[in-house]
C-alpha cells in the first residue's frame, strides 16, 4: 500500500483525496468543460463521488494514491492527480534491492487535471515536482512513467517540458475519454535522470 502523505509547495498543496473534496472537485471540473477533451472527467456530484471512491479502492489495493490539488493562495480545490500502477517487484530478501518497507519499485504519475483558472500558472509544474521528488527521494523508485492519449498534443508537450523521455506508443492501451480504444504515448524518468530533471524543474519554477 502506498503510504499517505501531504505534499506542500509554494503554489499548491497535494492532499490525499477524500469524499470531503468532492464538492470542490465538481466546481473545478465545471469551470471550462471544453478543456477536458482527453480526460475522463466527472462533472456531476454523483459521478465525482464515484470517481473518488474508485481511487480510494485503488489505494486499499496498493496501487494508487490520489490527491486533491489545492491552490495555496485561496485554499481552493483546483484539480486532481495521482500515483497509479504501482508495482512491487519480487526481490529475494537477501538481495540489495529487497524492500522490507514495501515501497514501490516503479509507478506512474497521471490522471492529472486542473481547473481552467489554474492552468498555465505554474501549479502543474510544481505538483509534478512534488510528486517526482517524493517518488524518487522518499520511495526510491526506479522509474516514473507518464502516459497520455497519443492525440493529446497539449499533454505531450507538457510532459516533454518536464524533461521526461519519450519511449514510444503503446497501441490499444486503454479506454479513451471519447470512449474509443486509445493509443498511449509513454514517457518516463528513471532514477539516475532525476537530479537533472529536478534542477530543470526548479529553474522553471524560479522563472
Amino acid at each position: 500500500m502506498l503510504s499517505t502523505v501531504t505534499l506542500v509547495g509554494s503554489l499548491v498543496r497535494l492532499e490525499p483525496v477524500s469524499l470531503d473534496h468532492v464538492d470542490g472537485l465538481v466546481a473545478a471540473s465545471q469551470e471550462d468543460p471544453g478543456a477536458y477533451r482527453w480526460n475522463l472527467m466527472p462533472r456531476s456530484r454523483p459521478a465525482m463521488a464515484a470517481y473518488v471512491a474508485d481511487t480510494l479502492d485503488g489505494w486499499e489495493a496498493g496501487h494508487t494514491l490520489a490527491f486533491a490539488t489545492i491552490a495555496i493562495a485561496d485554499d481552493r480545490v483546483v484539480g486532481c492527480t495521482r500515483y497509479c500502477r504501482a508495482e512491487y517487484w519480487a526481490w529475494p530478501d537477501d538481495r540489495p534491492g529487497y524492500r522490507a518497507d514495501r515501497t514501490p519499485d516503479v509507478l506512474e504519475v497521471g490522471y492529472a487535471w486542473l481547473a481552467a483558472s489554474a492552468q498555465r500558472t505554474g501549479m502543474n509544474i510544481e505538483a509534478k515536482r512534488l510528486m517526482l521528488a517524493h517518488a524518487f527521494e522518499t520511495w526510491a523508485v526506479h522509474r516514473v512513467s507518464l502516459d497520455t492519449d497519443v492525440r493529446n498534443q497539449q499533454s505531450r508537450t507538457a510532459i516533454e517540458a518536464l524533461g521526461a523521455r519519450f519511449e514510444g506508443v503503446i497501441r490499444a492501451e486503454r479506454l479513451g475519454a471519447d470512449i474509443t480504444v486509445r493509443d498511449s504515448a509513454r514517457y518516463s524518468i528513471i532514477r539516475h535522470e532525476w537530479p537533472a530533471v529536478r534542477a530543470h524543474l526548479d529553474a522553471r519554477l524560479a522563472r
